[in-house]
C-alpha cells in the first residue's frame, strides 16, 4: 500500500490522502477500509501530528472492521496503536490493557518482532 510507505517516509498528508482514497473506493471491500482505517489512526497519532480523539475513532473503525472478519494481525496492530495512544494521553490503565492484548495476539500468532514492540511499549 502506497500509503504505508508514505507514512514511513513521514509524508503524512499524502498518507492520508491515499488512505482517504482507499476508503472511499473500497466500499465493497471492507478489509481494505480497515486497513485504510487503520494506518489513519497511525497517521494521526504521530508525533508531528498527534491528535487523540481522530486516532482512536480510526483505531476504533478498524477494530469494527477486522474483527468479524478474523484479522487477527490487523486487529493486534490496532490495539498496539491505541495502547500507545492512551499511554500517551495519560489514560495508563487502558494502555496497558491494550497493550497486553496485542502481545497476547502477537504471542498467540509468534509475530515475535511486533510481540517485541508491544512488549517495549509495556515497560515505558
Amino acid at each position: 500500500m502506497q500509503a504505508l510507505a508514505c507514512l514511513l517516509l513521514c509524508r503524512l498528508d499524502e498518507a492520508r490522502r491515499l488512505a482517504d482514497r482507499a476508503i472511499e473506493f473500497c466500499p465493497r471491500h471492507p478489509g481494505a477500509a480497515a486497513h485504510a482505517h487503520q494506518l489513519l489512526g497511525d497517521v494521526a497519532t504521530h508525533p508531528d501530528r498527534f491528535d487523540a480523539q481522530a486516532g482512536e475513532a480510526y483505531y476504533h473503525g478498524a477494530l469494527a472492521l477486522a474483527e468479524p472478519r478474523g484479522m487477527r494481525p490487523l486487529v493486534a496492530h490496532c490495539h498496539l496503536g491505541l495502547g500507545k495512544l492512551y499511554r500517551r494521553t495519560g489514560k495508563r490503565e487502558q494502555a496497558q490493557e491494550h497493550l497486553a492484548t496485542a502481545a497476547t495476539m502477537y504471542r498467540e500468532m509468534d509475530m515475535r518482532f511486533w510481540l517485541e514492540k508491544a512488549e517495549a511499549e509495556m515497560k515505558v
